[in-house]
């Protein structure tokens, strides 16, 4: 027990401090993990020992990474993407399992060729997956594609572990029996493992489709979330477990069930209760990948590790450079495209070790060839990094744009653009009013993010004259623009004066320039964004330091009278002259001090007689 906490808080430790630097130096948690992993592993400080024995516990956090990518999947879509899904991704495992044979065949025997490049055309999904959520690329066309090739070689590891067997050249190093925990299901005639397999998936189904909202519902209602997480951790497991019986891929499984629960009310709450196991599986899962590097074979065989790491990233780019552009990918999104999956992926380690046990391949050939995938997997996020600096420039994700959605705006009489912080709460008091607007924002995260709130938003540039149509436009009564960018603001106002000039705008602007800049477009309907709360916020604190509600309300009502009467005067001296311009702030501010120290002098008594302090604002 000692030993396991020991090895438990060494691996924690070295999480905690290597990710934080690598972050801090714009290397991304990946290789924060990786690096970590070498300096703790047997070649670094040798704090820890059975790297294997980690490493099949921790190839669980891939496990319940994908059953949380099958959560975002609702199977409608899965259904749209089945055509990137299958030939994307097909297209890419069959040229690159050719192409690495081909090449492996100058060396090896025509068998152990063909289970090489088999098991070296997969990617990591682990890093993969996780470097796209950190750039915020998953959403975008590249990222949907790299999903989707990612996707097709989960599922292309079924018939994998079906082949390798046949390809055996070597003796068996075990009797060729390969039970599970429950029963051996070599021993069955093949008829019945193919019955047994379609059961088991079948299973899945069926309980995530009929018993698992249930099920859920009934945890759900003893208020105890320590069973909730008890049970999505429990249902993680099972089906691993089933999938596992019966020779399948535990992750198709557990990616069969997140599809199965996409459309289920309790998805967040499975997410949210899953999502720290994740992390904390897949990050040790990298830290083991980087301690498993054996410097010692690699620093004996220098050369030909290094070829080989080599060679598998650049065949494999260049198989997904003619994949990419087979199917038309931009060529800045298929250079996006080739790099994320020119790599070795998890799964590697798993099929080499298949293949030592099922006498495929022999050890002086797979040990090689796990250092050049381990290689490989550290290179993608430097590789990453490289094509953000190089390719995609300064800006890196920000330049691959995530497609605008297809609007489907009806009969609505309001565009509301921009749904930031202001924008959210105005859109929330226009439908509870009555008033549906079709909102658009720019900021793909918070597009998703307000998605899962119930809102109905729309991602696209609204300053695209297209998506200006496709949201109604036309028949339209008013445009309210919250945009915090305000130069994006202004543009957007310009094309709708040009083109709509019949839609009636109303602005947000962030500070008195940005009102300014609205105001040199004819815009008359400005509110600054921070204004209201101000002064509601000094009415309230008003009343905290003693002063009657009712005048508290009063001054709030003539200081909000007085500076909007003073606007178009300080519009028009700030064009003309800055120093009269501060001259004129100044004294105005001197004028409204005294306006409001003479209205605290009135009398105001019977006024006051009238007041309900309860309802200072009616």
């Amino acid at each position: 027990m000692e030993h396991f906490l020991l090895q438990l808080f060494i691996f924690l430790a070295a999480a905690a401090i290597a990710v934080p630097i690598a972050k801090k130096l714009g290397l991304g948690s990946v290789l924060g993990y990786l690096i970590a992993g070498i300096i703790i592993g047997p070649f670094g400080l040798s704090l820890i020992a059975d790297i294997e024995e980690v490493m099949h516990f921790t190839e669980f956090g891939v496990v319940m990474m994908l059953f949380l990518v099958g959560l975002e999947l609702k199977p409608s879509l899965l259904w749209q993407m089945r055509t990137p899904i299958v030939g994307m991704g097909g297209l890419q495992v069959a040229l690159s399992s050719v192409l690495i044979s081909g090449f492996s065949l100058l060396y090896l025997p025509w068998q152990q060729a063909v289970a090489v490049g088999i098991i070296l055309s997969l990617s990591s999904t682990a890093i993969v997956l996780q470097t796209l959520r950190e750039k915020g690329l998953m959403n975008t066309s590249p990222g949907r594609s790299i999903f989707s090739v990612l996707l097709f070689q989960d599922l292309a590891v079924i018939p994998m572990l079906a082949v390798l067997p046949l390809l055996a050249t070597i003796a068996m190093l075990d009797d060729g029996h390969h039970g599970s925990i429950f029963f051996d299901i070599s021993s069955l005639p093949g008829y019945l493992r193919i019955l047994v397999t379609l059961l088991a998936i079948s299973s899945i189904f069926l309980l995530g489709k009929f018993a698992g909202r249930p099920m859920f519902r009934t945890i759900a209602a003893t208020r105890v979330r320590e069973i909730f997480v008890a049970a999505a951790l429990a249902l993680v497991v099972g089906i691993s477990l089933l999938m596992t019986a019966v020779g399948l891929s535990p992750a198709l499984g557990t990616f069969l069930a997140g599809v199965v629960l996409a459309d289920s009310e309790y998805r967040h709450e499975l997410e949210s209760d899953i999502e720290p196991f994740k992390g904390l599986l897949l990050g040790i899962f990298f830290i083991s990948i980087g301690a498993s590097l054996n410097f010692t074979l690699i620093g004996e065989e220098i050369l030909l590790i290094a070829g080989l790491s080599i060679a598998l990233i650049g065949l494999k780019w260049l198989v997904l450079v003619v994949t990419g552009f087979l199917f038309k990918m931009a060529k800045k999104e298929r250079s996006l495209f080739a790099i994320a999956l020119a790599q070795g992926g998890e799964f590697a380690f798993v099929l080499f070790q298949f293949s030592r046990t099922n006498g495929v391949l022999p050890a002086q050939t797979i040990e090689p060839l796990i250092s050049a995938v381990a290689i490989s997997m550290f290179l993608a996020p430097l590789l990453f990094l490289a094509h953000d600096k190089f390719i995609a420039g300064p800006h890196g994700a920000e330049d691959v744009q995530r497609e605008a959605d297809t609007i489907d705006h009806g009969e609505h009489r309001v565009i509301l653009a921009g749904f930031g912080r202001l924008g959210t709460d105005l859109g929330r008091f226009l439908i509870s009013a009555g008033i549906k607007p079709v909102i658009l924002d720019h900021d793909a995260a918070n597009v998703d993010i307000l998605r899962k709130f119930g809102f109905e938003v729309y991602y696209g540039d609204i300053t695209r004259l297209d998506l200006l149509e496709a949201a109604g436009a036309d028949e339209a009564e008013l445009l309210i623009v919250t945009i915090g960018d305000k130069d994006k603001a202004s543009e957007l106002v310009e094309l709708v004066q040009k083109h709509y000039p019949h839609l009636k705008i109303a602005a947000n602007a962030a500070d008195r320039s940005a009102a300014y800049q609205l105001m040199d477009l004819g815009i008359t309907v400005i509110r600054r964004e921070t204004f209201g709360s101000a002064l509601s916020l000094g009415q309230e604190s008003l009343k905290l330091l003693g002063v009657d509600p009712y005048e508290a309300y009063r001054l709030k009502r003539i200081f909000r009278k007085k500076d909007e009467e003073m606007m178009p005067e300080l519009y028009r001296m700030h064009r003309e002259d800055e120093d009269q311009y501060i001259s004129m702030y100044q004294k105005h501010n001197i004028d409204l001090e005294e306006l409001m120290r003479l209205d605290q002098n009135a009398d105001t008594e019977e006024l006051d007689k009238a007041w309900t302090a309860k309802n200072p604002e009616m």
